[in-house]
Protein backbone atom coordinates (compact mmCIF):
# COMPACT_ATOMS: atom_id res chain seq x y z
CA UNK A 1 0.00 0.00 0.00
CA UNK A 2 1.43 3.66 -0.72
CA UNK A 3 2.03 5.51 2.41
CA UNK A 4 4.12 8.22 0.76
CA UNK A 5 3.69 9.83 -2.61
CA UNK A 6 6.24 12.66 -4.33
CA UNK A 7 5.60 15.03 -6.71
CA UNK A 8 7.52 17.07 -9.38
CA UNK A 9 7.14 20.53 -9.56
CA UNK A 10 6.92 22.39 -12.66
CA UNK A 11 4.29 21.01 -15.12
CA UNK A 12 3.43 18.73 -12.19
CA UNK A 13 1.30 20.63 -9.37
CA UNK A 14 2.26 24.24 -10.32
CA UNK A 15 1.34 25.24 -13.86
CA UNK A 16 4.95 26.98 -14.93
CA UNK A 17 4.56 25.99 -18.69
CA UNK A 18 4.18 28.91 -20.17
CA UNK A 19 6.60 30.97 -17.10
CA UNK A 20 9.11 28.18 -18.89
CA UNK A 21 8.42 28.80 -22.42
CA UNK A 22 8.21 32.10 -22.29
CA UNK A 23 11.44 32.62 -20.52
CA UNK A 24 13.25 30.22 -23.09
CA UNK A 25 11.98 32.50 -25.95
CA UNK A 26 12.97 35.64 -24.71
CA UNK A 27 16.56 34.37 -23.59
CA UNK A 28 17.47 32.27 -26.50
CA UNK A 29 15.89 34.92 -28.68
CA UNK A 30 18.12 37.93 -27.66
CA UNK A 31 21.09 35.80 -27.67
CA UNK A 32 20.79 33.78 -31.02
CA UNK A 33 18.49 35.68 -32.76
CA UNK A 34 19.43 34.75 -36.17
CA UNK A 35 18.31 31.35 -35.04
CA UNK A 36 14.76 31.68 -33.15
CA UNK A 37 12.96 28.81 -31.22
CA UNK A 38 10.16 27.70 -31.04
CA UNK A 39 7.76 26.05 -28.03
CA UNK A 40 7.35 23.29 -29.72
CA UNK A 41 11.79 22.72 -30.07
CA UNK A 42 11.58 23.46 -25.97
CA UNK A 43 8.77 21.35 -24.84
CA UNK A 44 10.35 18.04 -25.58
CA UNK A 45 13.86 19.05 -23.16
CA UNK A 46 11.26 20.56 -20.20
CA UNK A 47 12.10 18.53 -16.89
CA UNK A 48 15.43 18.65 -17.26
CA UNK A 49 18.02 20.61 -15.47
CA UNK A 50 17.87 24.57 -16.77
CA UNK A 51 21.90 24.04 -17.52
CA UNK A 52 21.67 21.02 -19.21
CA UNK A 53 18.60 22.77 -21.32
CA UNK A 54 20.60 25.43 -22.09
CA UNK A 55 23.38 23.75 -22.80
CA UNK A 56 21.64 21.97 -25.52
CA UNK A 57 19.72 24.84 -26.94
CA UNK A 58 23.17 27.26 -27.14
CA UNK A 59 25.53 24.09 -28.11
CA UNK A 60 27.90 25.45 -25.50
CA UNK A 61 29.15 23.87 -22.20
CA UNK A 62 29.70 26.96 -20.51
CA UNK A 63 26.04 29.16 -19.77
CA UNK A 64 26.40 30.40 -16.82
CA UNK A 65 25.48 34.25 -18.40
CA UNK A 66 22.17 31.96 -20.02
CA UNK A 67 21.15 30.65 -16.90
CA UNK A 68 21.47 34.27 -15.31
CA UNK A 69 19.46 36.16 -17.45
CA UNK A 70 16.88 32.97 -17.58
CA UNK A 71 16.77 33.24 -13.82
CA UNK A 72 16.22 37.36 -13.71
CA UNK A 73 13.41 36.82 -16.05
CA UNK A 74 11.92 34.20 -14.88
CA UNK A 75 11.90 36.05 -11.29
CA UNK A 76 10.61 39.10 -12.44
CA UNK A 77 6.93 37.47 -14.29
CA UNK A 78 6.63 34.40 -11.60
CA UNK A 79 3.65 35.24 -9.88
CA UNK A 80 2.07 36.46 -12.55
CA UNK A 81 2.11 33.61 -14.78
CA UNK A 82 2.45 30.42 -12.77
CA UNK A 83 -1.19 29.02 -12.49
CA UNK A 84 -2.24 25.88 -10.32
CA UNK A 85 -3.63 22.75 -11.78
CA UNK A 86 -7.14 21.93 -10.99
CA UNK A 87 -7.76 20.19 -7.94
CA UNK A 88 -3.76 20.23 -6.32
CA UNK A 89 -4.38 22.05 -3.06
CA UNK A 90 -7.45 19.69 -2.22
CA UNK A 91 -6.28 16.51 -2.66
CA UNK A 92 -2.84 17.24 -1.63
CA UNK A 93 -4.40 18.68 1.65
CA UNK A 94 -6.62 15.39 1.92
CA UNK A 95 -3.47 13.18 1.78
CA UNK A 96 -1.97 14.98 4.18
CA UNK A 97 -4.90 15.06 6.83
CA UNK A 98 -5.01 11.02 6.26
CA UNK A 99 -1.50 11.10 7.15
CA UNK A 100 0.58 10.14 4.01
CA UNK A 101 4.11 11.31 3.99
CA UNK A 102 4.51 14.11 0.95
CA UNK A 103 7.17 15.66 -0.63
CA UNK A 104 8.68 17.47 -3.77
CA UNK A 105 11.21 16.35 -5.86
CA UNK A 106 12.50 19.15 -8.49
CA UNK A 107 15.18 20.39 -10.80
CA UNK A 108 14.59 23.63 -9.65
CA UNK A 109 16.98 26.03 -7.15
CA UNK A 110 14.91 25.48 -3.50
CA UNK A 111 14.01 29.66 -3.87
CA UNK A 112 12.03 29.60 -6.60
CA UNK A 113 10.82 26.04 -5.64
CA UNK A 114 9.99 27.36 -2.24
CA UNK A 115 8.21 30.54 -3.90
CA UNK A 116 6.49 28.35 -6.04
CA UNK A 117 5.39 26.79 -3.20
CA UNK A 118 4.42 29.27 -0.70
CA UNK A 119 2.59 30.77 -3.53
CA UNK A 120 -0.61 28.26 -3.84
CA UNK A 121 0.07 27.44 -0.49
CA UNK A 122 1.35 24.11 -0.70
CA UNK A 123 4.57 23.93 0.90
CA UNK A 124 2.61 23.40 4.34
CA UNK A 125 2.25 19.60 3.19
CA UNK A 126 5.52 18.97 2.06
CA UNK A 127 7.44 16.96 4.44
CA UNK A 128 10.46 17.36 2.27
CA UNK A 129 11.73 18.98 -0.37
CA UNK A 130 14.59 17.98 -2.31
CA UNK A 131 15.79 20.28 -5.21
CA UNK A 132 18.30 20.45 -7.82
CA UNK A 133 20.81 22.10 -4.81
CA UNK A 134 20.52 19.38 -2.59
CA UNK A 135 22.18 16.13 -4.88
CA UNK A 136 25.04 15.65 -7.33
CA UNK A 137 22.98 13.96 -9.08
CA UNK A 138 19.60 15.86 -10.83
CA UNK A 139 16.54 13.60 -12.63
CA UNK A 140 16.43 11.09 -14.45
CA UNK A 141 18.98 9.72 -12.21
CA UNK A 142 17.55 8.30 -9.12
CA UNK A 143 19.56 9.67 -6.24
CA UNK A 144 16.89 12.80 -5.80
CA UNK A 145 14.06 10.15 -5.26
CA UNK A 146 15.76 8.36 -2.77
CA UNK A 147 17.06 11.71 -0.94
CA UNK A 148 13.58 12.59 -0.45
CA UNK A 149 12.95 8.57 0.60
CA UNK A 150 15.70 8.82 3.04
CA UNK A 151 14.67 12.20 4.21
CA UNK A 152 11.29 10.91 5.01
CA UNK A 153 12.54 7.85 6.41
CA UNK A 154 10.18 5.86 3.55
CA UNK A 155 10.01 2.50 2.23
CA UNK A 156 10.71 2.59 -1.56
CA UNK A 157 8.26 -0.35 -2.10
CA UNK A 158 5.42 1.64 -0.29
CA UNK A 159 6.33 5.17 -2.25
CA UNK A 160 4.74 6.83 -5.16
CA UNK A 161 6.56 9.49 -7.69
CA UNK A 162 4.27 11.81 -9.42
CA UNK A 163 5.82 13.75 -12.49
CA UNK A 164 4.88 15.55 -15.91
CA UNK A 165 8.28 13.94 -17.43
CA UNK A 166 10.47 11.26 -18.66
CA UNK A 167 12.78 11.68 -16.34
CA UNK A 168 10.59 11.97 -13.31
CA UNK A 169 9.29 8.14 -14.57
CA UNK A 170 13.10 7.03 -15.67
CA UNK A 171 14.51 8.62 -11.76
CA UNK A 172 11.25 6.86 -10.26
CA UNK A 173 11.94 3.68 -11.14
CA UNK A 174 15.30 3.45 -11.31
CA UNK A 175 14.91 4.03 -7.31
CA UNK A 176 12.37 1.32 -6.78
CA UNK A 177 9.63 3.11 -6.34
CA UNK A 178 6.15 3.41 -7.66
CA UNK A 179 6.03 5.85 -10.85
CA UNK A 180 2.69 7.75 -12.48
CA UNK A 181 2.85 10.18 -15.48
CA UNK A 182 0.65 12.93 -15.30
CA UNK A 183 -2.32 13.28 -18.74
CA UNK A 184 -1.95 17.01 -18.67
CA UNK A 185 1.88 16.73 -19.02
CA UNK A 186 2.63 19.06 -22.61
CA UNK A 187 4.80 16.31 -23.86
CA UNK A 188 1.26 14.24 -23.74
CA UNK A 189 0.53 11.07 -21.70
CA UNK A 190 1.41 8.73 -24.95
CA UNK A 191 4.82 10.37 -24.71
CA UNK A 192 4.92 9.43 -21.31
CA UNK A 193 3.57 5.72 -21.58
CA UNK A 194 6.64 5.01 -23.93
CA UNK A 195 8.69 5.36 -20.50
CA UNK A 196 6.11 2.51 -18.83
CA UNK A 197 4.72 4.43 -15.48
CA UNK A 198 2.80 2.23 -13.42
CA UNK A 199 -0.33 5.14 -13.70
CA UNK A 200 -1.29 7.63 -15.95
CA UNK A 201 -3.42 10.52 -13.60
CA UNK A 202 -5.55 12.00 -16.02
CA UNK A 203 -6.91 13.95 -12.77
CA UNK A 204 -5.23 14.53 -9.53
CA UNK A 205 -8.14 12.71 -7.53
CA UNK A 206 -6.99 9.86 -9.52
CA UNK A 207 -4.55 9.23 -6.35
CA UNK A 208 -7.38 8.28 -4.39
CA UNK A 209 -8.36 4.52 -6.14
CA UNK A 210 -4.12 4.48 -6.42
CA UNK A 211 -4.42 4.81 -2.59
CA UNK A 212 -7.25 2.23 -2.31
CA UNK A 213 -9.56 5.20 -0.91
CA UNK A 214 -13.60 4.79 -1.42
CA UNK A 215 -14.85 7.52 -3.39
CA UNK A 216 -17.68 8.67 -0.78
CA UNK A 217 -14.20 8.98 1.42
CA UNK A 218 -12.94 11.63 -0.59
Amino acid sequence: MINTVLFDLDGTIIDTNELIITTFLHVLGNHFPANPYTREEIIPHMGRTLEEQMQTFSGRQEVGELVLDYRAFNTLHHDEMVKEFPRVNEVIGKLHERGIKLGVVTTKIKPTALRALELFSLKQYMDTIVTVQDVEHPKPHPEPVLTAIANLGADPGHTLMVGDSAADIQSAKAAGVKAAGVAWSLKGAEVLKQYDPDYILEDMTDLYGILGWEPMNQ
